[in-house]
């Protein structure tokens, strides 16, 4: 017997039923996006590795420690699987020149890579759905997708999800609050962990983000980058306040939300649930005016957000929200193969017409159908007798209404019929 093969760690696979609710979130999430006349945009999962170096920062973590990089062995190219979406879009606009005609909003939803020790909400091979604005550069449509969010947690029932926001200002005013953190932390060099000794003159804003406890009370007393904000930034940050406050959205402003990628400017923000553990934030994301450039367009703004299906789903979960179970309008049932040439004519009828059935297949008794066609959940049983095909007709009986009573109906032409199956 050959060696069972498992899937790589961390890489999982998705089975019915727990598919369906993927495909119930996935089919909320693109009616969202019909209501907020966002586009869908596909990129490559594989994209050249300086892709993500230019575009994340070098001494991001994705970066130096979770991208699966590797050589093509055809021709040489460092490629990278796609560690999240944002760059991806972005290089997309700029190697086509969509932003010619006006400002474009996208989304996208697929898969994401990261080389780190699989646990709760993170694994090797993670699914996002992210949103792209791109040519906007007002503080309305930093709110616009921010209420967004709001809307899809409405949509999925989620009602325990809190909003932070900062500004990270522009890059002269953050090169100003960088040089006085250094200071800070040097001051203190004592209680820096190796992570914050080795982001100390690379990404001291990314120290702010630690989660280590001894150095919670030293991080509470650094500088905030929101004292070396410019009218400019001030200004933005207070418009985007205004518009939340209009829209009764509630928010706690965090000046230690800095997010984890170099690009970004000005607004960011995330929504934190206290249902996950350590792993609390499932959407974050904020403006990026100057990636544009960056990857080799010409100078335009940008603002989006990422967020963890897995995380989400697990949100949903603990908090006891039930996504509608896919069940089949009716199941026919063959007690004689015979019939079945007539069967499968009426069955693919009726889905055509729009009608969920499932027929049976193998076999067996009647009474073995009939239980199968109560597993289903199906609302009707088609019974595809002897007796009922010799008379030009099926019998339609109903499985969740007891006082209902069963019926034929013609074999002739099943689309007269087929809307009495739909859910009212």
């Amino acid at each position: 017997m050959a060696e069972k093969i498992v899937a790589v760690k961390g890489m999982n696979d998705i089975l019915p039923p727990e598919s369906a609710r993927w495909e119930w979130f996935e089919d909320t999430v693109r009616a969202l996006m019909r209501r907020y006349a966002y586009l869908n945009v596909r990129t490559p999962i594989v994209e050249h590795t300086p892709l993500f170096v230019r575009g994340l920062g070098e001494v991001t973590d994705i970066v130096e420690k979770e991208m699966y990089s590797f050589e093509d062995s055809m021709n040489g190219d460092q490629l990278s699987l796609r560690p999240e979406g944002t760059a991806g879009v972005v290089r997309a606009i700029v190697e086509h020149s969509a932003l010619y005609e006006g400002g474009k909003r996208l989304f996208y939803i697929g898969p994401m890579f990261r080389h780190e020790k699989p646990q709760r909400g993170r694994y090797r091979q993670f699914h996002q759905v992210g949103v792209e604005a791109l040519g906007f550069g007002g503080p309305d449509v930093d709110a616009e997708v921010i209420l967004m969010c709001r809307a899809l947690w409405k949509d999925l029932g989620l009602g325990e999800v809190r909003l932070d926001i900062n500004s990270l200002g522009q890059p002269e005013e953050r090169k100003a609050h960088r040089a006085a953190l250094i200071a800070h932390f040097e001051q203190h060099a004592e209680l820096l962990d190796e992570d914050a000794r080795r982001r100390l003159h690379s990404n001291p804003l990314r120290i702010l983000d630690t989660k280590n406890p001894n150095m919670q009370a030293m991080v509470e007393a650094a500088p905030q980058l929101i004292d070396y904000l410019g009218e400019a930034s001030l200004k933005h940050f207070d418009a985007l306040k205004a518009i939340l406050d209009a829209a009764g959205q509630p928010y706690r402003v965090n000046p230690r939300l800095v997010r984890g990628m170099d690009y970004y400017n000005l607004t960011v923000f995330e929504w934190v649930t206290d249902k996950l553990g350590a792993q609390g934030t499932i959407c974050g994301g904020g403006r990026y005016d100057g990636l544009v450039e960056l990857i080799g367009g010409k100078p335009a703004p940008g603002i989006g957000w990422g967020m963890g299906i897995e995380r989400v789903l697990d949100l949903v979960h603990q908090l006891g929200v039930a996504p509608p179970a896919p069940v089949p309008d009716a199941y026919a049932v063959v007690p004689d193969a015979a019939a079945l040439p007539q069967a499968v004519r009426v069955v693919e009828a009726l889905r055509a017409a729009g009608v969920s059935v499932q027929l049976h297949a193998g076999g067996g008794s009647m009474k073995s159908q009939f239980k199968k066609a109560d597993a289903s959940q199906a609302r009707y049983a088609l019974i595809f007798g002897g007796d009922e095909l010799a008379r030009g007709e099926v019998a339609v009986k109903p499985l969740r209404d007891a006082a209902a009573a069963q019926c034929t109906r013609t074999i002739a032409d099943p689309a007269s019929w087929a809307s009495e199956l739909l859910p009212a």
